[in-house]
């Protein structure tokens, strides 16, 4: 029986089942206020379109301090509206980071507009924004496609460089969507996601910090400009009377029913929030002998969606931490680029530091519901595991 077994026959009895993510916990809390708040959905009838969509869109845009909020049904759909808003297609190069969720880059081909992938920072998981400027002026020398648009992506939670993004965008004259699907609760330059950037797309997934109960997601606005195309777009691009199509557009609706869900998680939000900010300072200040904890951008704080480290002998860790009870989870091992869908896009020379990553990161437990107990006994397993690893 290896060091980490014995561990977790140790201290099993005290810290009980360890949940990756734990919504049980978190629907107990407000169980009684959502099925209050669905039974009214229930009884007014608007399941599409009812009153919680606005109640909820307003709330988003006052939590973040956007001009504006729009529900829709994903957070593909929110990286997919804004860009046909903007009128992205065919001819158009798109940067973004290979070190994401597919969804990044299918929104980007959906539109005919082609993917250009940038590398990312070792400390900070996102986009390098020196990497991203390189790979513009190539496109621009190149002359095949036309540079329009990035999508930072703020990985694990943690807001990209928006300095950095924001200056580039503007001397070069692109349009910035924000890819927020895992950063709701971020703040840069103490301001909130969603006003980091002209649009932010964000997914209410189950398993992201505020999570619907079935797809879901936002767009969110700086300015007003784009705002009621996104809502036509939603909605087949049909008027404001839903009557004429006036563009092309999709089925991108979110239902009352998942927006009443969100309301009330929303109210708890900032507690967990709060939650999360304290275990990761747990975790930061136990792990960094050992791991490299995710840093935050000059600027940024996390909203920790999730809690990443790069640790050496990644999957012999995982292997050990599994036996000890401990869930993980490795994101995005196989980066877009080396992925059949995407393959044809891949930049020559590869990404280097993507790929490392690729190979160290790993998962940790990460929402308010862990005990001060359940923390120390994953600090203390993820250490086991290292030094097992490391024989």
């Amino acid at each position: 029986m290896n060091g980490v077994a014995n561990l977790l026959l140790a201290g099993k009895s005290c810290v009980g089942e360890i949940a990756f993510v734990d919504l049980k916990a978190q629907q107990r809390l407000i169980r009684e206020r959502i099925e209050s708040r669905l039974k009214a959905v229930l009884d007014h009838g608007r399941y599409i379109a009812g009153p919680e969509i606005d109640e909820l869109e307003e709330a988003l845009a006052a939590r973040t301090g956007a001009a504006a909020a729009v529900a829709c049904a994903s957070g593909t759909d929110a990286l997919l509206i804004p860009l046909l808003a903007r009128g992205v297609g065919p001819g158009d190069a798109v940067f973004l980071p290979s070190f994401t969720y597919n969804a990044t880059a299918n929104a980007v081909l959906l539109t005919g507009a082609t993917p250009v992938f940038a590398d990312i920072r070792p400390d900070t998981f996102t986009i390098d924004p020196e990497d991203l400027r390189l790979r513009i002026e190539d496109v621009r020398r190149t002359g095949v496609l036309r540079p329009r648009a990035i999508i930072p992506v703020d990985l694990f939670g943690a807001p990209a460089d928006y300095n950095a993004i924001g200056a580039l965008a503007s001397r070069e004259d692109l349009f910035v969507l924000a890819d927020a699907a895992q950063s709701f609760g971020g703040r840069f330059n103490n301001r909130w996601v969603g006003d980091l950037a002209p649009a932010t797309a964000t997914s209410f997934f189950p398993g992201k910090s505020l999570g619907a109960y079935g797809d879901a997601g936002a767009m969110l606005a700086r300015s007003e400009e784009d705002v009621e195309k996104w809502r036509s777009i939603r909605w087949h691009g049909t008027d404001e009377h839903r009557k004429i199509s006036m563009r092309v557009g999709l089925n991108g609706r979110m239902d009352s029913f998942q927006a009443a869900v969100l309301l009330e998680k929303l109210s708890i939000f900032d507690d967990e929030l709060a939650a999360r900010r304290s275990i990761a300072a747990i975790y930061d200040e136990r792990l960094s002998r050992i791991a490299q904890p995710q840093r935050q951008a000059n600027g940024g704080q996390s909203g920790y969606g999730y809690y990443s480290i790069r640790i050496e002998n990644r999957d012999a860790v995982a292997e050990s931490l599994k036996l000890a009870g401990v869930p993980t989870a490795i994101y995005y091992a196989t980066p877009l680029h080396r992925m059949a869908a995407f393959s044809s896009y891949a930049p020559a020379g590869g990404l280097p530091q993507t790929e490392r990553i690729a190979g160290e990161i790993i998962s940790l437990p990460m929402h308010p519901y862990l005990s001060p107990d359940q923390v120390d006994y994953i600090c203390d397993a993820v250490e086991a595991a290292a030094r097992q690893a490391g024989r």
